[in-house]
């Protein structure tokens, strides 16, 4: 089984945008909410974004896993999710924004989720 390594690379990237989160918040002193600091503002949001898709997502190929498809699709999958979920948390992370990072990382993502579901669906029926 190959998900549960990018799983554990995943919950790395997520421990790494939580510790950011807290250091910032530590820093600013700002405890609960974001106080309209762009730099916390971001950093929340590439955390909490990272938390809306990344779950589903590895889910999914876990599931596509289980039922023993091709490792090369596994691979893939989980590969555009942990692609998608660093460079979008990247981008949005940035005070100077360049858009292309947050869309390339959310199609990537984006793809995953719905690639794994449709295969799912085929399987099914």
């Amino acid at each position: 089984m190959v998900t549960p390594v990018y799983a554990a690379l995943l919950a790395l990237l997520f421990v790494f945008l939580s510790l950011r989160a807290l250091m910032l918040r530590r820093i600013t002193k700002i405890t609960v909410g974001t106080d309209n600091n762009v730099t916390l503002t971001r950093a929340v949001r590439a955390h909490a974004n990272f938390v809306e898709y990344t779950p589903l997502g590895i889910v999914l190929i876990y599931m596509l896993e289980a039922q023993q498809h091709n490792t090369f699709l596994i691979h893939a999958l989980c590969v555009a999710l942990l692609l998608g979920r660093a460079i979008h948390a990247f981008g949005i992370s940035q005070i100077e924004e360049n858009i292309r990072y947050r869309v390339v990382g959310m199609a990537l993502t984006l793809a995953c989720i719905i690639s794994a579901s449709i295969r799912l669906l085929i399987n099914f029926v």
